[in-house]
């Protein structure tokens, strides 16, 4: 019952995340209510009941890398995905000082 409870925090707020921009991990945990659940996120996104509805692909490492375990499709397809809403790579990471959405950062 209550890993329900987390994965839909989780996935709430990953709703948020507005187009044309990532958040990390750790910032998904820590607004879900648990700086701590950064690796909980990585398996929530991972059995994401609803992809369309909950853009799990706005989701990168706090370096800005792309899962290589994308569970829908690839790392590729992460890749091009973020690209279609305008998101930015240098060297095969997001530029993450230009698209990190800001929810919860100080």
């Amino acid at each position: 019952m209550g890993e329900k409870n987390t994965y839909e925090k989780i996935y709430d707020i990953v709703r948020q995340i507005p187009k044309g921009y990532v958040a990390t991990y750790g910032q998904v945990a820590a607004l879900a209510g648990n700086n701590r659940w950064a690796r909980v996120v990585g398996y929530a996104l991972h059995v994401n009941p609803d992809p369309k509805g909950i853009p799990c692909y706005r989701v990168v490492t706090k370096e800005g890398r792309v899962s290589p375990a994308f569970a829908f499709g690839g790392s590729n397809e992460q890749v091009r995905l973020l690209q279609e809403e305008g998101v930015e790579f240098i060297n095969g990471h997001v530029n993450m000082e230009k698209f990190q959405w800001p929810a919860g950062l100080f």
